[in-house]
């Protein structure tokens, strides 16, 4: 894939070309989250808890699912539109990615910008694990690549790359994948006046989108017919077994996903097949769950051009470009950071 392979001399050992930086800590924790969570009128788990180890490979897995169209609609689009995303961004040696994952689709733009240059790649992400994997792979891959991960919530950014962007450099920042969907309105706009306060004036940043589309081809996509969807959710409540000695029975509750089409977004929810109460040892606590209630676990928004511009609008950004694939399912918007 890397096209630099055999032609560039690596820049030391692997392990001297990767620093984590972890520790980065947003917000109260997994347990207070949980405790918050279930003892809501609307029973909840923020959705950045389902990237442990086994769910970041669930994830990975419905990234593959014949109904999941976001990761074959964007990499059409990154394969297509690198050239011309990698001019759009300008001489960059920084690129940051937020939710990184994998890394899979970052390859694509890698393996330009490396060509003949060294790139610094700050991957930020919840599961230090994947930083970690991810990380050695990718340099094997590129010797001119040096890595520095922080093992943080991408949602604060300003906390989880600052001081890790030289003052001189320019920067691109990665947010691919429609992550942003899982941000409403409010805490999308937190995050990009966050980003920019850690960003130069013309710094860029590439936003990656899902289009509002019919239910029809949306509900598959978060319900898909394996059911691998259901496991990567139910997989939330075998977390609390698994780190707070919680006692969920897996066979008691149903993943259940929708579209509403008036707010524009996808709703996941974890529905309780009948009247039971679940203990968490660790919390001390035992929480009650009638017969069909739920516990709202995702929402995934959905975009238009109106819409993102309102965020890039109040946040100092503008967009400066925009790519779709050829269905029009998916966008990838380049936004400039303003002076």
């Amino acid at each position: 894939m890397n096209g630099c392979v055999g032609t560039i001399r690596p820049v030391g050992d692997v392990r001297e070309r990767f620093t984590l930086r972890r520790g980065v800590e947003d917000g109260p924790g997994f347990a207070a989250d949980i405790r918050a969570g279930l003892t809501a009128v609307q029973k909840s788990i923020p959705p950045r808890y389902f990237y442990d180890e086994l769910g970041s490979a669930l994830f990975e897995a419905i990234c593959h699912l014949p109904e999941y169209y976001l990761t074959r609609a964007e990499w059409e689009i990154l394969e297509g539109s690198r050239q011309a995303i990698i001019e759009a961004a300008g001489p960059v040696t920084h690129v940051v990615e937020l939710g990184s994952g994998s890394g899979r689709k970052t390859r694509l733009l890698l393996d330009e910008l490396t060509r003949g240059r060294p790139i610094r790649y700050v991957p930020v992400d919840v599961d230090a694990s994947i930083l970690e994997t991810s990380g050695h792979d990718l340099l094997i891959e590129y010797p001119s690549l040096s890595v520095t991960a922080s093992a943080a919530d991408f949602r604060r950014p300003a906390r989880a790359i600052r001081g890790l962007l030289e003052g001189s450099s320019r920067t691109l920042v990665l947010f691919l994948g429609s992550t942003i969907g899982n941000l409403d309105r409010d805490e999308a706009v937190m995050l990009f006046r966050e980003l920019r306060s850690v960003l130069q004036p013309g710094d860029t940043v590439l936003l990656g989108a899902d289009l509002r589309k019919s239910k029809s081809v949306l509900e598959p996509a978060y319900d898909d017919r394996l059911g691998v969807t259901a496991a990567f959710n139910l997989n939330l409540l075998q977390r609390i077994n698994r780190e707070l000695r919680g006692h969920f029975d897996l066979k008691a509750f149903a993943h259940r996903a929708f579209y509403d089409d008036v707010s524009g977004r996808i709703e996941m929810h974890l529905v309780s097949l009948r009247e039971q109460s679940v203990r968490i040892d660790d919390l001390a606590l035992d929480i009650a769950f009638n017969e069909g209630e739920t516990i709202h676990t995702e929402n995934s928004w959905k975009y238009d051009e109106e819409s993102v511009g309102s965020i890039t609008a109040v946040t100092g950004f503008e967009v400066t470009h925009r790519w779709t694939d050829s269905r029009g399912l998916f966008a990838d918007v380049m936004l400039t950071a303003k002076t």
